[in-house]
């Protein structure tokens, strides 16, 4: 007689080092442009998001979905940057990224759900409306990225795009979740119910 197979609880990683994972790529492709070009740094951009995810897969057996979209983008934007010698495809990436988690979170809504629980891995547990207003905001915000990504990008040096990269897109998305707390707390549903993001 077989014993009933009991459902294990999902691993979390540290929290430092899940930014890490997070940040890794990024510094690595900020610190190799200064000293080799952008074709080294976005070869090395795309191994060190490949690392990032398998490390994730080793320790919790899955990957984040916001993490594997952005680093599936990678992969194949770097491909053809490095492919055609096209500096341009990498420059598209946060565009492309930002454009698509977007038209989901935005295109959702229109439609009566919200998927902002899945990006943020289930993060929060908000009511129904808390949920919508969250989902707003942030899609709002990835399509600021994105026009903020065209501007910059066509508008300043590469050395310059790659350096805002770090130290302006990441600043700012933390002000931005930072200035949401209150309505997380205004939104926040009762111990002991269930998500209602879906």
């Amino acid at each position: 007689m077989t014993e009933p197979v009991t459902p294990t609880a999902p691993r979390h990683i540290n929290p430092l080092l899940k930014l890490a994972l997070e940040l890794g790529p990024l510094a690595v492709f900020f610190l190799s442009n200064g000293r080799a070009g952008l074709f080294m740094a976005t070869a090395l951009f795309m191994a060190a998001t490949a690392v990032s995810l398998i490390v994730s897969w080793i320790l919790i057996r899955r990957v984040p979905t916001m993490p594997l979209v952005t680093g599936v983008v990678v992969l194949v934007f770097g491909g053809l940057t490095l492919y055609l010698h096209d500096e341009l495809f990498i420059k598209l990436k946060p565009t492309i990224v930002n454009t698509l988690f977007a038209v989901v979170l935005l295109g959702g809504l229109f439609f009566g759900k919200s998927f902002l629980a899945v990006v943020f891995d289930s993060a929060f547990n908000l009511t129904e409306e808390g949920w919508r207003k969250l989902t707003f905001r942030w899609g709002l915000f990835f399509v600021f990225l994105a026009i903020l990504n065209e501007i910059i990008w066509r508008n300043f040096s590469t050395d310059f795009w790659v350096g805002f990269k770090v130290w302006g897109v990441f600043p700012l998305t933390f002000i931005f979740a930072a200035s949401q707390f209150p309505l997380l707390q205004r939104h926040a549903a009762p111990e002991g119910t269930a998500p209602e993001h879906l």
